[in-house]
């Protein structure tokens, strides 16, 4: 049990620290039925990694970070300006999300063949590192996820009200692809560091999984973060011990716990509370 503690608790902690505000971000994405912007940011963010080992910026420097976050928020602004008006949504933005994640991987691929152990760089994309996430890493997460925390926080009625009533946004007359673009740069600031951790597979399942969960049983702000939560820190925990138990390989094995417990939720939800929410 203590070598268990002893090696699990820095990739249980990251793990803490990452949904806390990916559950958040993730009832957004939900609401707003965007559902794979998460994985168009985070292959953006890949495709930005491949440019800076091609200009030569050393791996985990100040440089190979600013060309992931660069090319997000490039991406964050393609994704305000194509968001389709609520009258007219004659494309959905479902469709450009899904057109953007595809160009930014086959171009990612083509590049990775140019650069070094461009193929390792690809693989850690898709796997992270978590088993390996020293503290100094989990430290730098946790103070930007603060302030990307506090700056939701403090224009949390504009970014919830677009979100969860579009409607009631456009008669306040409110600038929504301004806004839009504020939150998917703070989207991207939060994947370009997650990514290289987590891997692209478990950021898209620490957005949407817990949420969905979530909007089974309720559609009440607080409630819904609460049980994103409490299921991220069940299914992680289990994924953990499992891993190490088992010796199997750590973030595969947490997005198979979290599927499996969705799978859990969707029963009981089924089976005890029939159509119910709270």
């Amino acid at each position: 049990m203590s070598g268990l503690f002893e090696f699990m608790i820095a990739p249980f902690v990251a793990c803490m620290v990452l949904v806390a505000i990916h559950a958040y971000l993730g009832i957004h994405v939900i609401a707003r039925g965007v559902i794979f912007v998460d994985l168009s940011l985070a292959q953006i963010a890949a495709f930005g990694s491949i440019i800076a080992l091609i200009a030569g910026a050393t791996p985990g420097s100040v440089t190979a970070y600013l060309f992931p976050l660069g090319f997000t928020v490039l991406g964050a602004f393609i994704f305000a300006m194509t968001r389709p008006d609520s009258a007219t949504k004659l494309v959905p933005q479902e469709a450009i999300i899904g057109i953007v994640y595809v160009v930014a991987s086959a171009a990612t691929l083509l590049l990775a063949d140019r650069v070094p152990a461009g193929g390792e760089a690809i693989r850690e994309a898709m796997v992270g590192t978590l088993l390996w996430v020293d503290w100094p890493t989990i430290l730098r997460l946790s103070i930007v996820y603060a302030a990307a925390g506090a700056f939701h926080w403090f224009f949390r009625k504009r970014f919830l009200t677009i979100s969860l009533d579009e409607h009631l946004a456009e008669r306040e007359g409110w600038n929504i692809r301004w806004w839009d673009f504020l939150f998917y740069v703070s989207f991207g600031v939060v994947i370009t560091l997650a990514v290289p951790v987590a891997g692209v597979l478990l950021v898209f399942t620490f957005l949407v999984v817990p949420a969905v969960v979530a909007f089974l049983f309720t559609r009440r702000t607080g409630l819904l973060l609460a049980i994103s939560w409490g299921f991220s820190i069940l299914a992680s925990a289990a994924g953990l011990v499992l891993s190490f138990a088992y010796d199997l390989p750590t973030g595969p094995l947490i997005v198979v716990m979290f599927g499996l417990f969705l799978l859990l939720a969707g029963g009981i939800k089924s089976l005890v509370f029939k159509g119910r929410t709270f």
